[in-house]
């Protein structure tokens, strides 16, 4: 390991699953990059709701087998260790990733897969560059992967106030759609401002009363909410969930596609993404800023009202523990 890179560092880590009192500051060995790996100095991490999930036991990706476990799924920060045919990134690279399901990035360093790096946006900060990752690699790969929504095409974005819904509104307005949102009437505005064409509020109106058909349903709500949507999707159209998987009984009736899907570190797409953010097509917006030893306290801030932007951990180079 390289003499300025300590032998242990501080993480936080779930021992077993509960709620914010489960959290626990450890010191664990710095892990070492495998081949095609790359060891990152965390500078920034961002919370998801699925760090919450995880925390709590809910997230079946993370089970009893992996704790302890480092919770953290996304990161900005500077390539201080490669592992071998990882010299795309050189030493001293600052980067942003979604790390995937292995150890999290709520930690002083981060072991992350080359092939998912993207090098950080010049132009925003780093706690914006950590903002990125997980949410814009969710709304990509949903809308285009997984939606495969085309310019001149309706979609119609269930829940977009949060973090990925805001980035799909963003993605399906810079791609030529008409964006339909669905949200509450406090957020119509800055909606609009992103590029919704029309803006529901879910509280006064009922959206399948509002909408006429669309290619694309975008659920990022789940429940009712997703089987209310089979009334607006078009004869060969689809609906796309993050959340419960949707009926294909449906979908054969409408002869539309659909499926729940899990979001996967992809680095050429993130780093259009970033390219995005760059040229001020896509805005990033953090809410909150917390310091390394206000994580739980930045937990609690997940965990309470509904978050219209993103969370940020920050941490401060410090010496070898």
């Amino acid at each position: 390991m390289n003499a300025d890179i300590p032998e242990t560092m501080l993480a936080w880590r779930v021992p077993r699953f509960g709620g914010i009192e489960s959290l626990r500051q450890e010191s664990v060995r710095v892990p070492e990059p495998a081949p095609g790996e790359v060891l990152i100095e965390v500078r920034a991490a961002a919370l998801n709701p699925v760090d919450l999930k995880t925390l709590q036991g809910r997230y079946p990706l993370i089970t009893q087998d992996n704790l302890p476990y480092t919770l953290g799924r996304d990161v900005a920060g500077v390539v201080v260790r490669r592992g071998e045919g990882a010299q795309a990134w050189p030493q001293g690279a600052h980067v942003c990733a979604f790390v995937g399901q292995g150890e999290g990035a709520l930690a002083d360093y981060v072991v992350v897969a080359a092939s998912a790096l993207a090098g950080e946006p010049a132009a925003c900060a780093v706690d914006a560059a950590a903002a990125i990752p997980l949410a814009a690699l969710t709304a990509w790969q949903g809308l285009f992967d997984h939606g495969k929504l085309q310019g001149g095409e309706r979609v119609l974005i269930q829940g977009a106030s949060g973090g990925v819904g805001r980035f799909a509104v963003q993605f399906a307005r810079h791609c030529g759609a008409r964006v339909v949102a669905t949200a509450s009437a406090s957020e119509r505005d800055a909606l609009m401002t992103l590029g919704a064409s029309e803006v529901i509020d879910y509280r006064a109106q009922r959206f399948e009363e509002q909408v006429g058909e669309v290619d694309l349903v975008f659920d990022l709500v789940g429940g009712e909410t997703q089987e209310r949507s089979w009334q607006v999707v078009k004869h060969g159209g689809a609906l796309v969930s993050t959340l419960g998987e949707p009926s294909q009984e449906q979908a054969s009736r409408h002869g539309a596609r659909a499926m729940r899907y899990t979001a996967r570190p992809d680095g050429a797409q993130l780093a259009h993404i970033v390219d995005l953010v760059e040229k001020g097509v896509v805005k990033v917006e953090v809410v909150e800023r917390f310091g390394f030893d206000e994580t739980p306290k930045a937990f609690e801030r997940l965990a309470g009202a509904h978050l219209h932007g993103k969370l940020v951990v920050m941490r401060e180079r410090r010496d070898a523990l």
